[in-house]
């Protein structure tokens, strides 16, 4: 594809939107968690307030180059995938920087976010954050493991690594999705999109239920709005991927919203209905089932 200029300014404009999808979803979905709680909850615009409040504090502590580098990592991994992952079908606006073999690139940048917040979090010297990184790359391995395998049975039944060319192999009818023509794998990437969501009962590492919840026990202020910006645009952008690989992409903005809103919501159910695992159990898991549907799913290919 011929790199354009102009496709700068595209690419941040998709980079908007992400942004504020992901803060809206977050404030809806806590509304929704509490309401099932029989709680009021908070307001869905309340993301954008805490966001805004900590970029407006400064912090005195200092550390390490590589602990401020951390949540610079981590919002990176989150920019790069969406960058490189196409929004609407066919469109010269927001297809993005999508070319032939970025589903391996992707797959980096959703690793390298969490390996920049492992470097960041330990330099801080706080052990509950040590803790909570040492939770997390050992889940993210966990699951990495059957979504990697998923995700190469379908390139090896589209016979590409583009993203944009699996979505129009599944143009032309539902039936032809993914999620029809590849169940096995399109299972046992949702079983291991769970887990990347961080969502009960995988949330190992921001359990709100423990004192030691993380990288947050140690980042505060601008540096925790680096990462609340993240925690916005990453789900997002790994929803848009996930619609495009299993769920035949969007060829509107409409369509991208609904079909993007009801994978969310998988994992919010699941959330909602299951109490947290803990490490040992969340890594069983998703070394069983999951895992065997991968390969199965490479098999079947």
């Amino acid at each position: 594809m011929e790199f354009k200029p102009i496709q700068i300014l595209y690419a941040l404009l998709s980079l908007f939107i992400v942004f504020n999808y992901g803060m809206l979803l977050q404030g809806f979905v806590r509304k929704i968690g509490a309401r099932v709680g029989r709680r009021y909850g908070i307001r869905f615009y309340q993301p954008y307030i805490d966001l805004i409040k900590n970029y407006t504090k400064r912090s005195t502590i200092t550390h390490g180059i590589m602990y401020y580098l951390g949540p610079v990592f981590r919002l990176t991994g989150g920019i790069g995938l969406i960058m490189f992952t196409p929004l609407i079908f066919g469109s010269d606006i927001f297809g993005n920087f999508s070319f032939s073999g970025d589903v391996i690139l992707i797959l980096y940048f959703m690793f390298f976010g969490t390996l920049g917040m492992a470097l960041g979090a330990a330099e801080g010297g706080h052990p509950y954050s040590a803790i909570g990184v040492t939770r997390g790359l050992a889940q993210t391995t966990a699951f990495e493991l059957p979504l990697a395998l998923a995700i190469l049975s379908i390139a090896i039944q589209y016979q590409t690594l583009s993203v944009s060319e699996i979505v129009a192999a599944q143009q032309g009818g539902i039936m032809n999705w993914t999620l029809f023509t590849n169940p096995v794998a399109t299972a046992a990437a949702m079983l291991a999109f769970l887990g990347s969501m961080m969502r009960s009962p995988f949330d190992v590492v921001l359990a709100p239920q423990e004192v030691p919840i993380g990288p947050p026990t140690e980042y505060h202020s601008s540096l925790l709005g680096i990462l609340q910006t993240n925690r916005a645009i990453f789900p997002a952008a790994k929803l848009v991927l996930f619609m495009n690989l299993f769920f035949g992409g969007a060829t509107s903005w409409w369509e991208l919203v609904i079909k993007t809103f009801f994978i969310y919501m998988w994992s919010v159910f699941v959330g909602v209905v299951y109490p947290r695992y803990r490490v040992d159990q969340s890594i069983r898991w998703f070394l069983r089932i999951p895992l065997i549907l991968g390969i199965l799913a490479i098999l079947l290919m």
